[in-house]
């Protein structure tokens, strides 16, 4: 079942972003990578809210009592995109992750570059 996690949006998984000293890194792997490991700390617990345009499920999603949403944009691996203000916010402040150094928000980079073969804005979520 596709699940997209409402709330955030997060580099895409082409997008490099630029660190403090101007360097360029990784940071959709990055988020990709940090989602992966969090979704290996337990069995996910979703909260379905509606459907896109796509037929996939928006939904809230935690694993082992930690919001997926929440994590991600605290640590500075997605943007708020109407939820999680507070975390942004903070991340901002402490310069976690893209908030480092320069990045083109999700929104503008997908505006401004063609979908790769293969790639995905949704998290796979298994349900038993």
């Amino acid at each position: 079942m596709r699940v997209r996690l409402l709330g955030l949006d997060a580099p895409e998984l082409a997008q490099d972003c630029d660190a403090a000293d101007g360097r360029s890194w990784p940071c959709g792997r990055a988020a990709r990578d940090r989602l992966a490991a969090l979704l290996a700390a337990g069995a996910v617990d979703c909260r379905p809210e509606d459907t896109d345009q796509y037929g996939r499920l928006l939904a809230t999603c935690t694993v082992a009592g930690q919001d997926l949403g929440a994590v991600m944009v605290s640590e500075g691996l997605a943007i708020s995109s109407g939820r999680y203000w507070t975390e942004e916010a903070a991340a901002r402040q402490r310069g976690a992750g893209i908030w480092a150094g320069g990045f083109d928000t999700p929104r503008d980079w997908r505006d401004d570059h063609a979908r790769p073969q293969g790639a995905f804005g949704w998290l796979p979520v298994f349900w038993p």
